[in-house]
């Protein structure tokens, strides 16, 4: 049958699925989200300090902007800081979402009566670059959908016995929903609780009086043990009234205010209106955008022959979605819990859905597989770094980028396998960014270890963008006591030398930096640039892509001398 997805097709998949989330989850380019470098510094404040509660920072703000537990875990893993890595810091992430995947695909495997269907429910959600993007690094993200899905996939693996369950599984959701909540926010239990409520419901058939009667108690029990469990925070910490002011009404209760104009208005329109966090929703499918949106059409196609998991499923996408389209703030991310929902839906659909969603998916995938060839081929045949072949890729990446482009040409040509191939096409691309970027993983962007050594200790300045940027630069100079200016000012050698006693400065690639007669080049390093013009874009395009893409960057030891500690704001802070 077209599209059939076989045992060993499974299997294959599933391999390259656990290879792409292990490969490279040490990468500094791995794609992240921008909070992974504050919950980095207030994990290592906090082991510093040698006690799990406060939470430590010295960022004006950010200190208990999320419960305590994704940093207990940070702490764990790194051992109180003394195995201070991105890897140490991000296997509990990956080991959560690894979980999430095993129990979707117990639940579906059960409900569904196929084992097939389940593996493949499991392979979509990891698909999706949702997943890939918040599933990896050191997020609240992964723990909090870990958390969240488990009561209802608990639901449909037990069925009748978990809903008709009076003690046992209530107090087991509640468990779960309240490590959710410690993980995340509080404010989770809200659309936890109505879409338990909305299950119980349908497993009542509509019956209101049957679910008050039976079941109302149980969503109160949940909620009460689930906040219960949330309350420790308050109970530990040695300063509850911080915790309230900062992260209750600072963190969440300020999601209600009105972005830009009227509460009303921005609900309907702008980019925190409702149909953005509709689009959003769907965007986090990635590249199987289009193959959900045609499964979610299939369903409405089939909308009066749902089975009762499948009406279970659609519950709990309508219950997030109509709580968080509540907060002024509205986002995609927040519904990342509902995304194992959407791939379970794909998988049962997967042998009716047509092929234009994944011919869609497999064209998004070529055109970024032979982007990257063509951006590698022109970095590495380029002589931006003075002679060609600086800029170097191993023949395992060319081998690697010619056969998933070969095999992504054969799905888009072979109707039977176009299925399959698109599915194991998302998990290519990801690794495809990732190899795409491997020469500055190497000496290219990184200090030699003389450089290292020579500034430990040392008190070092360094371009900050955005918040805690500094603790990249703590991965790449471990030991250096690092200080943040802006960003914007990294190319104003004179004004940097003459300011710092020990400076990193940024130069076009090929320009040499002016120093003055006592400053000392100490080390030196290549890295991407944050933001481009519009003429440098047009540049990169035409192909003139190494001299606008990167930067060098120096370390410089200068004459200057300073007083520590300075007036003012620390740029990474």
């Amino acid at each position: 049958m077209r599209g059939s997805f076989s045992y060993r097709s499974a299997i294959a998949i599933l391999l390259l699925g656990i290879f792409t989330y292990l490969y490279a989850l040490d990468s500094r380019f791995a794609p992240k989200n921008g909070d992974e470098y504050p919950y980095m510094h207030i994990v290592r404040m906090t082991a510093d300090a040698g006690a799990w509660l406060p939470l430590q920072s010295e960022m004006d703000g950010i200190k208990n902007t999320k419960p305590p537990l994704v940093f207990w875990e940070g702490i764990a893993s790194t051992a109180w800081g003394s195995d201070w890595s991105l890897f140490a810091l991000r296997w509990p992430s990956v080991l959560y979402t690894g979980l999430t995947a095993f129990f979707l695909f117990l639940a579906v495997a059960r409900f569904s009566g196929k084992k097939q269907t389940g593996l493949l429910a499991a392979l979509v959600w990891l698909s999706f670059f949702a997943s890939y993007r918040y599933g990896r690094p050191f997020l609240t993200d992964p723990p909090e959908v870990f958390w969240l899905s488990l009561p209802f996939f608990a639901l449909l693996y037990w069925g009748r016995a978990a809903f008709e369950s009076k003690i046992l599984f209530p107090l087991l959701a509640g468990a779960s929903f309240g490590m959710a909540l410690l993980s995340k926010s509080f404010a989770y239990i809200v659309p936890a609780a109505f879409a338990l409520g909305l299950f119980y419901w349908r497993w009542r058939e509509w019956s209101i009086p049957k679910v008050l009667l039976k079941d109302l108690y149980k969503v109160i029990l949940i909620t009460l043990l689930a906040l219960g469990v949330f309350a420790l925070w308050f109970v530990l910490d040695p300063f509850p009234e911080a915790v309230w002011k900062e992260f209750v009404l600072g963190e969440n209760a300020g999601k209600f205010e009105a972005r830009s104009s009227h509460y009303l208005l921005d609900l309907v329109r702008g980019g925190d209106s409702i149909w953005m966090l509709a689009l959003t929703t769907l965007a986090n499918a990635g590249l199987f955008t289009f193959v959900l949106i045609s499964a979610l059409l299939q369903c409405w196609r089939e909308r009066r022959f749902l089975s009762l998991e499948e009406s279970l499923l659609l519950l709990l996408v309508l219950a997030f979605f109509i709580v968080f389209s509540l907060p002024s703030q509205r986002s995609g991310r927040y519904l990342l819990p509902v995304m194992p929902a959407f791939a379970v839906l794909i998988a049962i659909y997967w042998e009716r859905l047509p092929l234009w969603g994944f011919r869609i998916a497999l064209l998004l995938q070529l055109i970024l597989l032979s982007a990257l060839s063509w951006v590698g081929g022109n970095l590495q045949l380029s002589n931006f770094l003075g002679q060609p072949g600086i800029w170097n890729y191993s023949l395992w990446h060319w081998g690697f980028m010619g056969t998933s482009i070969a095999l992504v040409l054969l799905g888009i040509f072979n109707r039977d396998r176009s299925k399959v191939i698109a599915l194991a096409g998302c998990f290519l691309c990801y690794c495809a960014l990732t190899t795409s970027l491997s020469p500055l993983e190497g000496t290219l962007g990184r200090y030699s270890q003389s450089t290292i050594e020579d500034v430990a200790g040392k008190d070092l300045w360094v371009p900050c963008d955005y918040r805690a940027k500094d603790e990249e630069y703590r991965l790449l100079l471990p030991g250096a006591t690092l200080h943040g200016y802006l960003a914007k000012d990294a190319t104003q050698i004179d004004l940097l030398t003459s300011t710092y006693p020990l400076v990193a400065v940024q130069s076009a690639i090929g320009v040499e930096p002016a120093l003055c007669a006592s400053c000392e080049i100490v080390g030196k390093r290549m890295e991407m640039r944050a933001r481009h013009s519009d003429a440098e874009i047009q540049a990169i395009l035409r192909g003139h892509i190494g001299e606008h893409l990167f930067v060098n960057e120096y370390l410089i030891s200068t004459p200057t001398t300073m007083t520590l500690p300075l007036v003012g704001k620390d740029a990474c802070r």
